[in-house]
């Protein structure tokens, strides 16, 4: 957190560092939108912060976040280089020191239909990056057979513990348990979410025999890892374009086991997508974890084979 409120304008950082332990502990999203209230999200609570530094729903009441405020923060999050992070800020987002991600909005400039640059920013959603080491140990008898990793994606709507849990999974397999020893780890990092990176160097611990391809598109980051890496295993967020399935196939053929996230309620729903459909279907993956936020973030709402028979029999919780 201190990365995050070292970065915010001094009215902002006041505010920020006013908060209550119980309440900037467990910060997930500062949200600020010039001219409007300045907004963050807890748990399972989202509030407002009003002027005198309290929470409160009623957004009549908040902290008005200015075009002055949006500014200095443009300046503090670029250090007053626009051009340096124009990748970055084309792809929507900024990583800042620690790993925490700036997602921005406004107004988006196309060149022959495809995104060129995003100006006049008056949209931020910083998302709070948070290790939560050894997360994964409740999962991990379930995901191996015969000692081998098995092919497995993760499902779960927005903000319920997913790039937390597929972070916590590339550290186990990287590092070694009880279940496994230590395997080569190949992270394909297009968001810059798993491992954080800064300048090329992950700013979470992935483990020490983890490689990591920092903004690189899925598909592509998959191939060249296979080619030039040897891992064990690959390690990737968010799949569900055409591109993303040819290279799990070709990984999955090549011998390389893949564990990778993507959207969805549950296997049900996912398998009605047209790409991860595929993959279903044709059983490309032998297990899969369904994660909602019904007693938290991280929540296991079930584990399941390839036949989808569902094998864990208890709901667990990977939150801490």
């Amino acid at each position: 957190m201190k990365e995050i409120v070292g970065l915010m304008p001094g009215p902002i950082r006041t505010l920020l560092s006013s908060l209550p332990p119980a309440v900037r502990d467990h910060l997930e999203e500062i949200r600020l939108r010039q001219q409007q209230p300045l907004e963050i999200r807890y748990g399972q609570q989202a509030s407002y912060i009003t002027p005198a530094g309290q929470l409160t729903a009623n957004s009549r009441h908040g902290f008005l976040v200015t075009e002055e405020l949006v500014v200095k923060l443009m300046n503090q999050l670029t250090q007053h280089s626009l051009y340096a992070l124009e990748e970055e800020l084309r792809r929507g987002y900024i990583t800042v020191t620690g790993g925490h991600r700036v997602g921005i909005a406004g107004k988006v400039v196309l060149d022959h239909g495809e995104v060129k640059a995003i100006k006049e920013i008056t949209s931020f959603n910083i998302r709070i990056a948070r290790e939560k080491k050894g997360i994964s140990q409740k999962l991990l008898p379930f995901l191996f057979e015969g000692g081998q990793i098995q092919n497995t994606l993760i499902l779960s709507p927005p903000q319920c513990g997913k790039t937390t849990l597929l972070r916590d999974l590339a550290r186990a397999f990287s590092y070694g348990s009880e279940w496994a020893s230590s395997r080569k780890v190949g992270i394909v990092d297009e968001r810059s979410e798993l491992a954080g990176c800064l300048q090329g160097i992950p700013q979470r611990d992935v483990g020490p025999r983890t490689d990591v391809l920092d903004a690189c598109p899925k598909a592509i980051g998959m191939m060249m890892m296979i080619r030039s890496m040897s891992p064990d295993v690959l390690v990737v967020d968010e799949i569900g374009r055409a591109e993303d399935a040819e290279a799990i196939w070709e990984a999955v053929h090549a011998g390389v086991a893949v564990v990778c996230s993507a959207h969805g309620h549950d296997v049900a729903e996912a398998a009605q997508r047209p790409t991860i459909g595929k993959l279903i279907t044709h059983r490309a993956f032998s297990r899969y974890i369904v994660l909602d936020r019904s007693n938290g973030a991280g929540t296991v709402k079930g584990i399941y084979n390839r036949d989808l028979e569902k094998i864990s029999k208890e709901k667990l919780v990977c939150s801490s």
